[in-house]
């Protein structure tokens, strides 16, 4: 792409190439300009390129054709090889009349477009790695001083500058150039203005410092802008559009949605953006390009939004398309949500056959589902973003990514506040106490489901207040409030025995069973739990089943009962292997381990701590599996 070094780096290449006396004919370098208003021609690249080899004024050949062969022959009788780099060339017409037509010399083009049709070998050149960025700002700061110190001072900013640079060697030269300019602020001064601008390219252009050592004016937007003017329609269209998109990353399918374009048609119109560097596509397990992802460098995204942003009837379209893609989101991660929570009797969803299809395509989507809720703070986006949000709990619980389930749920909150939508904020706040307590937040937990519990009364929705219930009373278990958790699961059971919900009754149960044993009425959690277990299995729901049978054991050890304990632990065990659980399996194994502590049973109890530290480091619950292993070693003390 424009920016990313490519004259630097051949040129860089030809000074080491003759350093060594690879070309000791010498080297010759035409800038073609490919991208500007007034491409240099073929026909004008050659009157450079004899002047060069010595043929000017009145030997110059009178007609084009005379004069290339005048260039090639030049080039056949020099026995010496040479190297010639045509640099900026934008099409192959510019640079096919100027190769030598012999293998003797040596052809290195620099381009933005990918010339796919042609026999020559392409190197492609991607950003920096972030270690890369940040050295070569710290070599261009101590080139002109040697005690410049704020990159030594100041690891942090400087990496974040790199960052926001999108590691783009044009965006770090001109920060670099900046930060000389400044060499009495610090590098975090820089940062905090682009981050305040919200467009990188707006403040580095601002405060370039001129031009480059091969005389190049150093600005950025202009780079993009030239990149943006040659496209045909349909793909500046779809760029305009893609810039919108949420996320890092987004699938072919969601593009479709967004251009409102058949899938096929993308495909082909991506390839070609990706031939001129503006996309970068992003290779899938299964390599069909309508499974494949693909990525806008961060400031072409930046770029394109200010392009819509600018124009009212652009800011038209990319609202409309953004609709579209949020309506696809969301009957998507509706199907996905229902395999999830799907039970044997239920009505299958559609496109998902199995919950490893429905987590693989949550798990790929991600980042641009989260971030796609985050329009729910505008009006016209709120319903579907509601919609989108309350689906996504049950996944952001099972994957544990409590972060983006709290600003999942707090988007969803003000979504339904701002459209005025009770039963949406109820639901809303009941996710965000979920997540809350997750995190360890339990004050905060506690006053969430509280107002989920009071709105869901107020709209006379039964079934949601007693999921309100249920909820609160596990958040006042964990503050230790073990009889008001009591009363709180006993109205959840109520509610949902009154409204025949066996499922939920045995969710209820269940709850009700940990309050309980936590109360020190451990017999009776041992009939709670046994409840549970026995609805859930009535009903067919496995995981359900599974949890029931730990907390069974877990009451069971309480009440001395070892041999049933580590019998449940076990049933347990095998139905989370059958959900690939594993952090399930992690605190079932715990339990299990201290089952054989409390037993003095020292090698089965060291056996189970390492299959729950494995278990753990599976579940990417790194904390959890140093704990596990360093029990395991105190039963050889």
């Amino acid at each position: 792409m424009g920016g990313i070094g490519k004259t630097a780096l051949a040129v860089e290449a030809a000074h080491r190439a003759r350093a060594r006396g690879w070309f000791p004919g010498g080297t010759l370098f035409v800038d073609l300009r490919g991208y500007d208003d007034d491409p240099v021609t073929a026909d004008q690249a050659v009157l450079a390129l004899l002047d060069a080899l010595g043929v000017r004024d009145g030997d110059l050949p009178p007609t084009a054709d005379r004069r290339y062969d005048t260039y090639r022959a030049l080039l056949a009788e020099r026995r010496d090889r040479m190297l010639l780099i045509l640099d900026n060339a934008s099409d192959p017409a510019q640079y096919l009349p100027l190769l030598p037509g012999t293998d003797h010399h040596r052809v290195l083009i620099t381009s933005r477009d990918r010339p796919d049709s042609l026999p020559v070998r392409l190197i492609d050149l991607e950003t920096l790695a972030p270690d890369d960025s940040v050295a070569l700002v710290t070599r261009a700061l101590h080139d002109t001083d040697e005690r410049d110190g704020r990159p030594a001072r100041e690891p942090g900013a400087l990496r974040e500058l790199t960052h926001l640079c999108g590691h783009l060697p044009l965006a770090l030269q001109i920060a670099a150039g900046m930060l000389r300019r400044r060499r009495h602020r610090d590098i975090a001064s820089l940062v905090a203005e682009i981050r305040d601008a919200g467009d990188p390219a707006t403040v580095l252009d601002r405060g370039s410092p001129g031009t480059d050592l091969y005389g190049r004016s150093l600005v950025l937007r202009p780079v993009l802008e030239a990149s943006y003017r040659r496209l045909p329609p349909d793909q500046a269209r779809l760029l305009r559009l893609l810039c919108l998109a949420p996320g890092a990353e987004t699938g072919t399918e969601a593009i479709a949605a967004l251009a409102d374009l058949d899938t096929k048609f993308v495909v082909s119109l991506l390839e070609d953006l990706a031939a001129r560097y503006l996309v970068t596509p992003v290779r899938s397990d299964n390599g069909t390009a309508f499974a494949m992802r693909w990525r806008l460098h961060d400031l072409v995204r930046v770029f394109g939004a200010g392009v819509v942003a600018g124009d009212a009837g652009l800011r038209e379209e990319g609202e409309a398309a953004r609709e579209r893609v949020l309506e696809l989101y969301a009957r998507w991660v509706e199907a996905a949500d229902g395999r999830l929570r799907w039970l044997p009797g239920k009505r299958e969803p559609e496109r998902f056959g199995d919950r490893g299809q429905a987590l693989a395509w949550l798990d790929a989507e991600r980042s641009g589902l989260v971030a796609a809720v985050e329009w729910g703070r505008e009006e016209r986006f709120a319903g579907a973003v509601v919609r989108l949000a309350l689906c996504l709990a049950e996944y952001l619980i099972w994957r544990r990514y409590f972060d983006d389930w709290i600003a999942v749920a707090e988007a969803a909150r003000e979504a339904a506040r701002r459209s005025e939508n009770r039963l949406g904020e109820a639901n809303a706040w009941g996710n965000l106490g979920s997540a809350l307590q997750e995190t360890g937040r339990t004050g905060e937990a506690i006053d969430a489901h509280t107002r989920a519990r009071d709105l869901f009364q107020a709209v006379g929705n039964r079934r949601g207040e007693a999921l309100a219930w249920n909820n609160l009373g596990l958040a006042l278990q964990y503050a230790d409030r073990a009889e008001d958790a009591i009363d709180a699961h006993t109205r959840a059971r109520d509610l949902y025995q009154a409204g025949r919900n066996r499922h939920l009754e045995a969710i209820a149960w269940n709850n009700l069973g940990l309050a309980l044993r936590t109360a020190g009425r451990a017999g009776e959690a041992i009939d709670a739990h046994t409840r549970a277990r026995d609805l859930f299995q009535a009903v067919g729901n496995r995981h359900r089943e599974a949890i029931a049978w730990n907390n069974l054991g877990l009451a069971l050890v309480q009440t001395g009962r070892m041999e049933e304990a580590i019998e449940a632990y076990g049933k347990c065990l095998k139905i989370y292997w059958e959900f690939e659980d594993s952090y399930g399996a992690g605190q079932t194994l715990s339990n299990l381990a201290l089952a054989h502590e409390a037993a003095r049973r020292p090698v089965e109890a060291r056996t189970a701590w390492l299959r729950s530290a494995d278990a753990y480091t599976r579940a990417n619950a790194p904390a959890e599996a140093v704990q596990a292993c360093a029990r395991a070693d105190e039963q050889t003390e």
